[in-house]
């Protein structure tokens, strides 16, 4: 047998990443993704946000740029812009102000005051265009105007907003002038290049968090595929071994898993202990017969070919003896088979009621010397999960034994009822040898015999009860005894029921996992 290791090694065509690994950089890529995702969302949200509320401000600007021009009735005039946006204006000034003075002659207005704020400025046209008053300097020109509107503008060094609205006189409603407002967005870049900032902090620390918390939450989802993976090791090494992993205290798919995965170790341990028993028995039981073969075959090769008599008499012995390493051998694989059945019969359904009758009338016309007397207190069909034939086979062993052990009162009872604990009980009673108290305890072990001498003459190994109580126990049932020694013995099985509709189910899986088998079989054929 190739190594483990060697074949893992073998059999690798990339480097191996851990599943920790691969989970914390799965939940950890996660995380991040969805963090990454929602900071986006929110850098958005809050970018249209501070936007508005500076476009609602150039808004404002604007209207009350307006409002306080429009009451000019002719073209505007830099005389008649300037005392009305600062309130008082040295007279005879006829060119524009500089926007150091202009700056500091807005800000004694009130309103301007609160509007026009450092990255803010105010430029008003005369209907020609011409620049007639600037509060700051900006690299904006007026463009065309078609009524009050804010727009981004990104020029050179300059990424803000800029509205304009034109200005049309209140009395005469004619276009006296243009208005134009630029917001450098100072305030508004600098709060977003801190958000940013902040968000690719947060990023990072997210993306490392989240994957020392994922290699964590790994590490914990992850320790009973490794006690699985260890336990494997243990028994790839040593298929004998006993290693099992302990039970996790918590209820969920991989406490599950655990569970199961000690259950299958546990079916597979027996199946190899019922393997090194059936080789033991084997070689144990039929050391007697191969004995007795090899006697009678020495004795004819020396001298015992040439005597009529004593040929005729060697070959019925030895036929005799392969009858019964034949009948042993079928014992044996009945035994071990016995325990398979929640694999080979999981669907299987029975009416205990119909085969009990079946196998009674059976017995009473093969030994018509015997009186059968069959007590049925079942009133209608009795379901049980069991193959048929085990059942039968079960009947069919206790009612032999009756026969075989029963002495001079040839009578056997048999009964049916239901039991107090939803099941159905079924008992052989027979009126012969009987059994000791001592020897009780072990009529179900393999191979014992109270009487060997009585028990080979009869035919017997001493196997047939140990399959009957392997094949009841199988499908969750007891089987018990009572007997009493010179006067008898009684054996009752009992077995769960089920509903009919219960069994009805059951069979309708069966024929369809049946149906499906042999199409799969078909198909096996057709393409050999």
């Amino acid at each position: 047998m190739i190594p483990k290791k060697q074949t893992l090694e073998q059999t690798r065509k990339s480097p191996r990443i851990s599943l920790k690994v691969k989970w914390a950089l799965t939940v950890g890529v996660g995380i991040f993704v969805t963090f990454v995702t929602f900071s986006m969302i929110l850098y958005g949200a809050m970018r249209q946000i501070l936007v508005n509320q500076e476009r609602r401000t150039v808004t404002d600007t604007l209207n009350t740029v307006v409002q306080r021009l429009s009451p000019v009735s002719g073209d505007l005039t830099m005389a008649q812009v300037v005392p009305r946006l600062e309130g008082a204006m040295p007279s005879g000034q006829a060119s524009i102000p500089a926007p150091s003075e202009s700056q500091n002659r807005i800000f004694s207005d009130s309103v301007i005051q609160k509007l026009a704020q450092a990255d803010v400025s105010v430029s008003v046209f005369s209907p020609d265009r011409t620049n007639i008053f600037q509060s700051r300097d900006t690299p904006i020109t007026l463009g065309k105007v078609h009524g009050v509107e804010v727009q981004e503008a990104n020029i050179d060094d300059f990424h803000g907003l800029v509205g304009t609205a034109p200005i049309y006189s209140a009395t005469s409603s004619d276009l006296i002038g243009y208005v134009q407002v630029t917001d450098k967005l100072t305030a508004f870049h600098a709060t977003m290049h801190e958000i940013t900032l902040l968000i690719m902090g947060l990023s990072f620390a997210a993306i490392l968090i989240s994957i020392l918390i994922g290699y964590a939450l790994a590490t914990r989802f992850l320790k009973p595929i490794k006690l699985i993976t260890n336990a494997i090791d243990v028994v790839n090494e040593e298929p004998q071994s006993t290693v099992r992993i302990p039970a996790l205290k918590r209820n969920d798919e991989l406490g599950d898993l655990v569970l199961e995965f000690n259950g299958m170790l546990d079916r597979i341990q027996r199946y190899i202990d019922q393997q090194g028993e059936f080789v033991q028995d084997v070689s144990h039981e039929l050391r007697t017969p191969v004995a007795i073969l090899e006697g009678h075959l020495q004795l004819l090769n020396r001298w015992g070919k040439d005597d009529p008599e004593v040929l005729a008499e060697s070959l019925t012995a030895s036929l005799q003896e392969v009858t019964r390493m034949k009948s042993l051998i079928q014992e044996m694989l009945d035994l071990t088979r016995a325990d398979q059945v929640d694999i080979q019969f999981p669907n299987a359904v029975v009416d205990v009621h119909q085969t009990v009758q079946q196998v009674v009338g059976d017995f009473r016309m093969i030994h018509p010397e015997f009186t059968f007397t069959l007590d049925d207190d079942l009133e209608q069909k009795t379901f049980v999960r069991m193959y048929r034939n085990h059942l039968e086979q079960v009947m069919i062993i206790l009612l032999d034994n009756a026969v075989k052990y029963s002495t001079d009162r040839k009578e056997i009872h048999v009964s049916m009822a239901e039991n107090s604990v939803s099941g159905v009980a079924v008992a052989v009673q027979d009126f012969g040898e009987g059994i000791a108290e001592a020897d009780r305890r072990r009529v179900f072990n393999r191979f014992y015999r109270v009487d060997k001498a009585r028990s080979r003459e009869k035919g017997g190994n001493g196997l047939g009860l140990s399959i009957a109580q392997q094949l009841v126990e199988s499908y969750h049932g007891q089987i018990e005894v009572d007997s009493a020694l010179g006067h008898g013995s009684i054996f009752r099985i009992d077995l769960p029921t089920i509903t009919e509709a219960k069994a009805q189910a059951l069979a309708a899986q069966e024929t369809t996992k049946r149906a499906e088998a042999g199409k799969t079989d078909t198909h096996i054929k057709s393409n050999l």
